[in-house]
């Protein structure tokens, strides 16, 4: 027996307890408590270089259908389940009472990720502010380095936190590499790759938003001085790489958006996946490191490795794989709910 949140639709509960009684009444303080003990064990919240992570991954924290996404004081709250949305009330004054006066905001962003279908307000806006709060632009750190995000107008939460530790991998891979960005969302990869060292970046992404706070990033943390160069394109991403020159970059992240989030596109977007790493290879400098990524949950890791597999023997290179990359420690994944390690990346090597 369980306690859970009924939805119509492919699923019918989402659990929250396994026990036969009604939720406590300090249910969601605890589970919130303990998803922040977690990220302060795993190292995220005792340093002070980093300021920003993901406080509730959903089923990997015992909250199905909750996304709770920390920026410096700002939590910004995602419900995936029409049960998370009747909830938001008592899961504010959980934040409150756990997270204290590190607090200052709480900012509801489901409009995009509830159900259609719940019949409920989906108006997105402050749950809770502060005295004295002000949302102007935000700015957090990540190992150290500056980063705008715009929680409001930004895609999902504002900035993408689950990729991390990839982030820090390309940083060490960058020193005295031409890097090219591709869907450079805010440019992340590309802030990363400067500091590593990067000759030169070139960032990509086909929204003019996307853009403008990616050479907002590159100002807050790069005065223009240093040796290197750094050019942004608002264009798509597929057909900047196919109008770029044979090796002109030594090291190319290829981070799209989800091409599939529903079965039934599923071969169009693998497909879509082959494509892309197809010019990737064939473009790349012999020698050269692509980082690429799938983030659709429904594309599985066989799956995503097999199109990029494809895509290398279409090109006629040699191609090795050098590493698997996935989420980081604040998006934890429940032994019973394999679907959410959803993000999967390879590092292949061509020469």
């Amino acid at each position: 027996m369980g306690c859970g949140h009924y939805q119509a639709g492919s699923i019918t509960v989402r659990i929250l307890a396994f026990d036969n009684s009604p939720l406590e009444p300090g249910f969601w303080e605890k589970r919130i408590a303990e998803a922040f003990d977690a990220r302060q064990k795993s190292g995220l919240i005792t340093g002070n270089n980093t300021n920003a992570y993901r406080l509730v991954h959903g089923e990997g924290d015992m909250l199905p259908g909750l996304v709770l996404d920390y920026y410096n004081g700002v939590v910004v709250l995602q419900a995936h389940s029409a049960g998370m949305l009747r909830e938001r009330d008592k899961i504010v004054s959980a934040l409150r009472r756990v997270l204290g006066n590190i607090l200052l905001a709480v900012y509801d962003k489901s409009s995009s990720t509830a159900p259609f279908k719940a019949g409920i307000d989906l108006t997105e806006g402050y749950l809770y502010k502060r005295d004295g709060f002000a949302a102007d632009q935000s700015f957090i750190l990540e190992n150290g380095l500056k980063f705008g995000v715009d929680w409001e107008k930004g895609q999902k939460t504002g900035f993408f936190l689950d990729q991390r530790d990839n982030r820090a991998l390309v940083k060490s891979c960058s020193n005295g590499k031409r890097v090219l960005n591709l869907f450079c969302y805010t440019g992340g990869f590309s802030v990363y790759a400067m500091a590593g060292g990067a000759s030169l970046v070139h960032s990509v992404d086909s929204s003019s938003k996307a853009i403008e706070m990616t050479d907002l990033n590159i100002k807050a943390n790069y005065s223009g001085e240093g040796g290197f160069a750094h050019n942004s394109y608002c264009t798509y991403a597929i057909d900047f790489l196919k109008n770029s020159k044979e090796g002109e970059y030594d090291l190319m992240i290829v981070d799209p958006p989800a091409f599939a989030k529903h079965r039934d596109v599923l071969k169009n977007a693998l497909r879509a996946y082959q494509r892309l790493n197809f010019n990737a290879i064939s473009k790349i400098a012999p020698g050269g490191l692509i980082f690429t990524f799938s983030c659709s949950q429904i594309v599985d890791k066989i799956s995503f490795a097999e199109a990029v597999f494809s895509a290398a023997a279409l090109s006629r290179r040699k191609v090795r794989i050098v590493g698997r990359l996935s989420q980081p420690s604040d998006h934890p994944v429940n032994i019973f709910h394999p679907e959410g390690e959803y993000l999967k990346g390879l590092v292949l090597l061509v020469d």
